[in-house]
């Protein structure tokens, strides 16, 4: 990903659902998001990152011992900052081996949806999550996604550009 070139954002759509919670749909670099934006990605509990964007997440963000201190099980969200913003490591599996639920998923977004109430994150970018290598399918992550919340950030879902 650091030798392909730097896209923005396109324009993008928004599907509002209730209460605030809001979904919109970029297409572009994922790291190319503002500043001002969380990230969010999925892992498994061993920590590996060995494949796909989370290579990238480890290697922008490096903190794998910090994880790993953290001692996040599957369904729970671990959390780095980096410069100022909050990135995220959704946990929905134990291996990197294996695959991750609808379930595991979903828990670890309300882990997260949870820190991001506490510590006031108004805006969170993420891939397709679950959806690349984890082969989840896309139409039932975004409806988990879709699902209202009394409160929560707004989350722009990001296609890699090329």
């Amino acid at each position: 990903m650091s030798s392909e070139p730097h896209m923005s954002a396109s324009t993008h759509t928004t599907k509002p659902a209730e209460h605030k919670w809001r979904l919109s749909y970029v297409t572009g670099d994922l790291f190319s998001c503002p500043a001002r934006e969380a990230l969010a990605h999925c892992i498994s509990e061993d920590i590996r990152m060995g494949a796909g964007i989370a290579v990238e997440f480890r290697k922008r963000f490096q903190g794998v011992t910090e994880l790993k201190e953290q001692k996040k099980v599957t369904g729970q969200c671990a959390v780095l900052k980096s410069d100022g913003r909050f990135v995220y490591y959704l946990i929905t599996k134990k291996k990197a081996s294996q695959k991750p639920t609808y379930d595991s998923l979903r828990q670890s977004l309300e882990d997260m949806r949870s820190h991001c109430l506490k510590n006031q994150v108004s805006r969170i970018s993420m891939p397709r999550i679950g959806c690349g290598l984890d082969r989840l399918k896309w139409t039932s992550v975004s409806e988990i996604l879709d699902q209202p919340r009394n409160n929560g950030p707004d989350v722009s879902e990001r296609e890699q550009g090329i």
